[in-house]
């Protein structure tokens, strides 16, 4: 807040007197401190004994407002949910780690769905489980056009998913997950059960003859 009493002290007594002769034009505790000012100098203003009751009740008032709304600020932000009483999420670093790491935007989604399932937010799960479905489908679309005239780099698929991996981070995170208050949910058993199905597909597919040549093939591509 202003300091109007150091103010006033530093202006001649014109100006101060303007400050009461056209208060409703300036703030009450600066017509006020004009006035305390003024009759600090001996020369107190004929209209004080009119105005001083209704700008000290003005003055009065609208510290009591900033004084409830500084309170209220202070109660939301101290208002801090106890650590017992936080969820377990994975924490979108996480979730942009699982999606990179295994080149598939699939592992993030999954891992995003589960912290919804702790919120509760069941609406949101069906519509990530559109959105991925829908992603995939037009990313698989693009893949094959392109592929009819380019040999696509492995790191190609890779820049397909980044749209898809902003967008769980910055819309349906602040959307649904929101700023709430909650503790980090330990990944390494999410990383060794990914490890663990890439493998296993890794192996089934190696007895499949078309998809073990096809492995081959993205394995000789692959800087």
């Amino acid at each position: 807040m202003e300091d109007y009493v150091a103010k006033m002290a530093l202006k001649p007594d014109a100006a101060l007197r303007e400050y009461v002769t056209g208060h409703a034009q300036y703030r009450e505790d600066a017509v006020l401190a004009a006035l305390d000012e003024l009759r600090h100098r001996g020369q107190p203003a004929p209209e004080e004994a009119s105005l001083r009751p209704g700008l000290e009740a003005a003055v009065q008032a609208q510290r009591a407002e900033a004084a409830a709304k500084a309170s209220e600020l202070n109660r939301t932000e101290t208002q801090a949910v106890p650590d017992e009483e936080q969820p377990v999420l994975y924490t979108p670093g996480v979730i942009v780690l699982f999606s990179v790491l295994f080149n598939t935007i699939i592992t993030g989604a999954v891992l995003l769905a589960l912290n919804l399932r702790r919120l509760k937010q069941t609406k949101a799960i069906w519509g990530l489980v559109a959105f991925v479905l829908a992603y995939l489908v037009a990313e698989a679309v693009v893949v094959n056009l392109l592929m009819q005239r380019y040999v696509l780099s492995p790191w190609f698929i890779s820049l397909l998913n980044l749209p898809a991996i902003l967008i769980y981070i910055l819309w349906f995170w602040p959307r649904y997950v929101g700023t709430y208050q909650f503790q980090p949910r330990g990944w390494l058993i999410p990383l060794l059960v990914c490890f663990i199905i890439v493998m296993g597909l890794g192996m089934v597919l190696s007895h499949i003859p078309g998809a073990a040549q096809l492995l081959k093939q993205q394995t000789q591509q692959a800087p």
